[in-house]
């Protein structure tokens, strides 16, 4: 039995052969590394190669930094996504709170109004709020959240800030119809302040213009005149504000001249009323 071949001769000098330039480039190396240590021979050349090497480097890092980079985009759109919805959502949370307090003001500029008017007013006086509005264009008429309950009657006057608004015409316990005074089966007797004339006020169904059918041809009566009221009838004290006379005509043939005012108040526009009673002793005056 042989126990060796040239063939297995030839490579265990081949693997001795391996091991031995292993072991010399070891200590070439570690020579190398201390004499660069020492003396940073190699300084120029590691900067060479890893110029060199820089391209390829960013070719590998290129697919996990683009990873990297699209992960961040999508996450930070994302974000920039859910803000965006947040403060788009705290925006119309403002607004509606800011039209709130701008409809707040306005209320109480109107109470502040109202408030001023009670001053003028010299017996009792309580403020309503109106609760719903007759939506026939033909019938002007509200509804108001005070009743008999807190001592409203049938025939009472209402007013606000600029002036005679019209009459309770249906008292309920926590509520009370009210017929304005431009509704066309309104009638209140007025005065005007510059003549001391006297006259009916008429609705005429429209919510910005009052009828004064009863006026001769020769009434001492002109444009800008102002209407109070005359407390005739006992329904509306006297001396509340009604209107502005703003039109006057009349054909020759005709006996009574065809006039029309402005009503004082906004009758379109109205939020609060005030419920008055009168004064007896003006009321006795004034007849």
């Amino acid at each position: 039995m042989e126990l060796s071949t040239p063939d297995s001769d030839q490579r265990a000098f081949r693997n001795t052969g391996y091991g031995l330039r292993l072991v010399i480039l070891c200590i070439l190396s570690v020579a190398v590394m201390v004499l660069d240590h020492n003396n940073e021979h190699l300084k120029s050349m590691r900067q060479i190669l890893s110029a060199a090497v820089h391209p390829i480097r960013l070719v590998i890092d290129a697919p996990f930094s683009l990873g990297h980079w699209i992960g961040d985009s999508v996450a930070t759109r994302d974000e920039l996504t859910d803000e965006n919805h947040r403060l788009t959502e705290q925006n119309l949370i403002q607004s509606a709170r800011l039209q709130r307090y701008v409809a707040l003001e306005a209320e109480n500029t109107r109470l502040r109004a109202l408030l001023d008017s009670t001053a003028k007013v010299s017996g009792r006086v309580l403020i309503g709020e109106i609760m719903s509005v007759d939506m026939n264009p033909f019938r002007h008429r509200i509804i108001i959240n005070k009743g008999s309950n807190d001592g409203a009657y049938v025939g009472q006057a209402l007013i606000d800030a600029d002036g005679i608004i019209g009459q309770v015409v249906r008292d309920q316990f926590f509520s009370a119809e009210a017929l304005l005074i431009t509704d066309i089966d309104h009638a209140l007797p007025v005065e005007i302040v510059r003549s001391r004339l006297r006259t009916i006020a008429m609705g005429s169904g429209d919510l910005e213009r009052l009828s004064l059918p009863f006026l001769p041809r020769n009434a001492d009566v002109v444009d800008g005149d102002i209407l109070v009221t005359s407390g005739l009838g006992g329904t509306f004290p006297p001396g509340y504000p009604v209107g502005t006379i703003n039109k006057i005509s009349g054909d020759s043939g005709e006996p009574f001249l065809t006039v029309s005012a402005l009503p004082a108040a906004s009758l379109n526009r109205i939020r609060e009323v005030l419920l008055i009673w009168p004064d007896p002793a003006a009321a006795q005056r004034a007849a």
